[in-house]
């Protein structure tokens, strides 16, 4: 009776360890949650379309930075800038069947994807990029990154890479009437192409490796390009007239695959979203401190930058803002929000 009696405490006790081991695991076994350890290490991939020279990829760097530091090392990101996985459409793709974590994906793409992300796009909403900043932790723009969820991915924040600006090729335009008939590459996103057509141009979806030489040779009378693009594409060479209207903003919007997030500890998650953060604030105060020294370099090259009125465009606010509004109440509470 004795030995029966050994036999099953020493069983029992067997038991209680492999128990006690079990409950102190993480999601992979090795992060202790009774000590409030986490072990667990990360490998992350981050896609994105813009060269290294662009403040996206310098955010991205910028991430890299506040993950290796805020979780001591244990989240590494290697980054992939310049298309090099393929297109957005391609990007996102990946990014939803977990191949690669991250994406900074153009709000003009996600748009295609979810149409509250229009919403950005809605002109002269902002006076610059820090009133566009103060909006990432708006409500409305919270719900709009929460449309990603039912598509495998979650939605972490937005990046900003300055605001829009009007380049002509060799007209002066000085009032919105006087873009009537202009030929100008517009990015090929509805609410973008409206905003200009409401004023009489006519647009054209080109890739950007094929601005540079549309404009050289005519095929285009301008483009709706920011001010840093403008200088590291070379634009000022094959345009005289810069007119600073920063009439919209141009976010980018990080993602996440969903699985691998939400499968990892909820310290480790908040480590991701406080980085991202980080990285989002970092771009954008960045960005706006350079918007001088831009125009300055600009002008130095021989070009005419120049600012109208936003008044001016009045009107074709309102035709915008009745147009999309009417399209999802996500768009219309983001009009409520932001127009004075």
């Amino acid at each position: 009776m004795r030995k029966f009696m050994k036999g099953i405490s020493f069983f029992a006790m067997a038991v209680l360890l492999i128990f006690t081991a079990a409950c102190n695991k993480g999601s992979d076994g090795t992060a202790n949650s009774a000590s409030g350890e986490l072990d667990e290490t990360y490998q992350f991939k981050l896609a994105h379309i813009t060269p290294p020279s662009h403040m996206w990829h310098k955010a991205a760097e910028k991430f890299a930075e506040e993950l290796d530091k805020r979780s001591d090392g244990r989240m590494q990101l290697e980054i992939y800038p310049s298309s090099q996985l393929g297109t957005e459409a391609d990007m996102v793709e990946q990014i939803s069947a977990g191949s690669v974590d991250f994406g900074f994906i153009t709000a003009a793409y996600m748009s295609s994807r979810s149409p509250s992300f229009a919403a950005w796009f809605t002109p002269y909403a902002f006076e610059d990029l820090h009133e566009a900043n103060d909006a990432r932790e708006s409500e409305v723009a919270k719900k709009i990154l929460g449309t990603l969820d039912e598509q495998g991915m979650v939605g972490l924040d937005y990046f900003f890479a300055g605001q829009r600006v009007m380049l002509f090729k060799d007209k002066k335009v000085e009032k919105p009437e006087d873009m009537k008939g202009l030929k100008l590459r517009v990015t090929p996103s509805p609410p973008m192409q409206d905003f200009y057509t409401s004023t009489g141009a006519s647009t054209e979806g080109l890739p950007l490796p094929e601005v540079y030489s549309a404009a050289q040779t005519g095929v285009i009378d301008g483009m709706d390009m920011d001010l840093d693009a403008t200088i590291t594409n070379k634009y000022y060479e094959v345009v005289d007239y810069g007119l600073v209207s920063n009439h919209m903003v141009w976010p980018a919007v990080a993602i996440v695959n969903k699985k691998t997030f939400e499968g990892m500890p909820e310290a480790d998650q908040k480590i991701i979203r406080e980085a991202i953060a980080a990285a989002a604030e970092y771009s954008a105060m960045t960005r706006a401190d350079q918007e001088e020294e831009f125009k300055q370099t600009l002008k130095d090259e021989g070009m005419d930058i120049y600012e109208i009125d936003p008044a001016l465009f009045d009107p074709y606010k309102q035709q915008f803002d009745e147009k999309y509004g009417k399209q999802d109440p996500l768009i219309q509470e983001f009009i409520d929000t932001f127009r004075d």
